[in-house]
C-alpha cells in the first residue's frame, strides 16, 4: 500500500487519496479541529535541503546513497535501493524478482490499490487472500489454500497494514514449503517489528513509501530493502532506466527500465527524518495506548496486536457497525477522520476484468463497511488526543 496523487489537500490520508475524509472543525468555527495527518518536517532537514540546493547536487547522488544505507541498516536489511515512491518501489522489486506474464502473485484485498496494480503493472495476475478480521491483514490459511489449488504462485505480498505486520512466521514458512518469493509491502509499517525483528528484513525483499502522511516521510520517495545483492542489484538498475549500477553516469542499459530514481532533495529530508523516526514512532504507539485504555467498556473494536508483534500505528482503525454516524459525530466536534479502505481492491471498477477478483472474500468485505481510522500522528497535542477520546465516548453513551 502506498501513494496516490490526492484529490483532496496533500496530507489528509495514509495515501494522499481523498476516500471518505473529514476535516471540517466544529459547528462553531472556534479552531481547526484535530486533523487526521500533520506532516513535520523540521529545521534540520530544510538546512540539509538548503545545503543540497546550494551545492547544486539536486539529482540521484551522495544523499540518495546515503539514505539507502541508513534506511537498510535502520531495517536490519544489508541494502537498500531508493525510488521515488512506493508504488514505483513495489514494482522496481517485483521486476527484480522476475514477475512477468502468466505469474499469479498472492496479495491481500484490503489494501491501498497499489498493491495489487504492481503486480498488474508487472505483468502478473494478483490473486487474493481474504483477511484475519482482527489484524486485517491475510491469513497463512487463505493463503495455503490458494496456492494449494493453483500452479502459477510465483510468490506472495502480505501487506503490512496500518503499521501491524502481517503473520511473517507462517507466510515465510509457507513460501519455503512451496518455492515461493515473499515481497513485504511495508509501505505503513516503518519501524514494525515481529519477534524483534523489524520488517524490511523478513522475506526476500520489502517496499516503503515516505509519501508526506507515512510515519517517515521525503515529500515522496519509496525503498526497496533485501539482503540479496541480486535483487538489489536488479532493482537499482530498473529504476535508472537499465543501467549497470556499477555505471550509473554511463550510458549502456542492459535491460529495460524505467526512471524510478529519488532525489538528493528528497533524500535530504528523509536522512532527518529517519534520525526522528523512533521518537514518531513512540509518539504514534503512546497516542494508541491513550485510546485502548479509553476505549475498553465501549462497544467498539479496537486494534489487535499479536504476541511479539510490535504496531508502528501508521493508522489507529477502529470498528463499529454504525461507522457512518460515528464519522458524523466526530466531524461535528471537529476531528477528522478516514476510512481506509472502501471499496476492497477486489470490488475496485479497475479490478471488473481481473478473473481473480471475483473471488469470494467476505472478510474484507466486512471490513471495508466497518473499519474508521481515528487521528493518531505525533503531532497531537494531549488536548487533541483528550478531543477525540471524549468525542467517542460521548458518542457511543448517546447514540
Amino acid at each position: 500500500m502506498t501513494d496516490t496523487e490526492p484529490d483532496t489537500e496533500l496530507g489528509t490520508g495514509p495515501d494522499g487519496d481523498a476516500a471518505s475524509t473529514t476535516n471540517t472543525g466544529p459547528a462553531d468555527g472556534t479552531d481547526d479541529g484535530v486533523s487526521i495527518a500533520a506532516p513535520d518536517v523540521s529545521a534540520a532537514a530544510i538546512e540539509r535541503v538548503e545545503s543540497v540546493i546550494e551545492r547544486g547536487a539536486l539529482a540521484a547522488g551522495d544523499e540518495v546513497a546515503a539514505f539507502e544505507d541508513e534506511f537498510a541498516s535502520f531495517c536490519e536489511a544489508d541494502r537498500g535501493v531508493a525510488t521515488s515512491n512506493g508504488t514505483t518501489a513495489l514494482h522496481a522489486a517485483l521486476e527484480a524478482l522476475g514477475v512477468g506474464e502468466g505469474d499469479a502473485v498472492v496479495t491481500s484485498p484490503f489494501s491501498f490499490v497499489a498493491s495489487a496494480n504492481a503486480i498488474r503493472i508487472a505483468g502478473g495476475t494478483p490473486v487474493f487472500a481474504d483477511i484475519d478480521p482482527e489484524t486485517y491483514t491475510m491469513t497463512p490459511e487463505a493463503v495455503e489454500e490458494i496456492v494449494s489449488d493453483r500452479d502459477d504462485v510465483v510468490g506472495l505480498l502480505p501487506v503490512h497494514l496500518y503499521g501491524l505486520p502481517a503473520d511473517m512466521p507462517a507466510l515465510a514458512d509457507l513460501a519455503d514449503d512451496h518455492d515461493l518469493f515473499v515481497l513485504e509491502d511495508a509501505c505503513q509499517a516503518h519501524g514494525a517489528a515481529v519477534d524483534g525483528e523489524r520488517v524490511g528484513s523478513l522475506g526476500d525483499a520489502a517496499c516503503f513509501s515516505f509519501y508526506p502522511t507515512k510515519n517517515a516521510t521525503t515529500g515522496e520517495g519509496g525503498m526497496i530493502t533485501t539482503d540479496r545483492d541480486d535483487l538489489a542489484d536488479r532493482a537499482a538498475s530498473y529504476a535508472n532506466h537499465g543501467r549497470a549500477t556499477s555505471e550509473r553516469g554511463g550510458y549502456e542499459h542492459r535491460r529495460l527500465g524505467h526512471n524510478y530514481r529519488l532525489t538528493n532533495v528528497a533524500a535530504a529530508i528523509g536522512r532527518t527524518q529517519l534520525e526522528r523516526l523512533p521518537a514518531f514512532n513512540e509518539a504514534r504507539r503512546e497516542n494508541a495506548a491513550y485510546y485502548d485504555d479509553r476505549f475498553t467498556e465501549l462497544s467498539l473494536e479496537t486494534p489487535t496486536v499479536p504476541s511479539g508483534y510490535r504496531h508502528v500505528y501508521h493508522q489507529y482503525t477502529v470498528r463499529t457497525a454504525d461507522r457512518d454516524g460515528l464519522q458524523r459525530a466526530l466531524e461535528s466536534r471537529g476531528v477528522d477522520t478516514a476510512i481506509y479502505y472502501d471499496p476492497p481492491i477486489h470490488r475496485q471498477p479497475a479490478y471488473e476484468t481481473v478473473s481473480t477478483a471475483a473471488a469470494d472474500l467476505p472478510r474484507a468485505e466486512r471490513a471495508a463497511e466497518t473499519v474508521l481510522s481515528l487521528p493518531v500522528h505525533p503531532g497531537l497535542s494531549e488536548r487533541d488526543r483528550r478531543r477525540v477520546a471524549e468525542a467517542v465516548r460521548n458518542y457511543a453513551f448517546t447514540s
